[in-house]
């Protein structure tokens, strides 16, 4: 069983369009999506008529879910937001709505966005510092918690890490299809950089008992959809796009 493993679009139909045409190059058996497909100032709609047309198993990330749960106020206050939820329309939302937190693909196989237990916390990092900093295996376990399968998948963080626990177990993060740098406040002030414009997948192929994984870096043209994040007054996704860096 070979499965392309995504995350983290957030509206970058050129990306995902690079990525999906890759991944099918591979003669991959399923794709995964791991949350976050839409929030961005690119193309959300499209970017949900792309994952419908090629039959992702897709579960909910934090962006999603803050879509849908956006007020008034917050619509007015975040062009960006307000962009995406009427780019998206009443049909997209109400699909956002069915997504499940988490999904055992198969028995072996355990996806969610974040955590098991909470969307907006990085399962692999910890970004106390301001940097995201490899949880020691002892967190990374209690973050798990009680789930029991081989492959733990998670996104989020948009960085690509694949980490072998005492378990026995393997977390893997594909990092990011639709951008390679933000910086957030929460739950501390940090940066996440990934220093590259390339959309980020991976490859998981199973066989039997043994198993390959592949982190695989796609170029696409980044121009176009950082000249739509201008378009929508975000410099800071633009410069982020073109460079994978944090605009400071």
């Amino acid at each position: 069983m070979k499965i392309a493993i995504l995350s983290d679009i957030h509206s970058n139909v050129y990306a995902l369009q690079a990525v999906i045409k890759d991944a099918k190059s591979k003669n991959v058996d399923e794709m995964l999506n791991l949350g976050d497909s839409f929030y961005g100032p690119i193309a959300p709609r499209a970017t949900y008529d792309l994952l419908q047309a090629n039959k992702f198993i897709t579960v909910c990330g934090n962006q999603d879910r803050e879509i849908l749960e956006a007020s008034l106020v917050q619509l007015e206050e975040n062009k960006t937001l307000k962009y995406v939820y009427e780019d998206l329309g009443e049909e997209v939302l109400y699909w956002i709505q069915a997504l499940p937190f988490e999904k055992f693909v198969t028995e072996d196989i355990y996806i969610t966005h974040g955590t098991q237990h909470d969307d907006s916390v990085y399962l692999l990092e910890d970004v106390s510092s301001g940097k995201p900093v490899l949880r020691d295996d002892k967190k990374i376990l209690e973050l798990i918690d009680d789930v029991e399968s081989k492959f733990v998948i998670c996104g989020h963080s948009h960085m690509p890490r694949c980490v072998n626990l005492s378990s026995g177990q393997v977390v893997i993060n594909p990092g990011s299809v639709g951008l390679q740098a933000y910086k957030d406040d929460l739950p501390h002030e940090h940066k996440m950089e990934n220093f590259t414009p390339d959309a980020s997948y991976i490859i998981l192929d199973i066989n039997n008992n043994e198993y390959n994984i592949e982190l695989v870096k796609v170029s696409y043209d980044y121009k176009k959809a950082a000249l739509m994040a201008q378009k929508n007054e975000r410099e800071d996704w633009a410069h982020a796009l073109r460079t994978g860096e944090v605009l400071n």
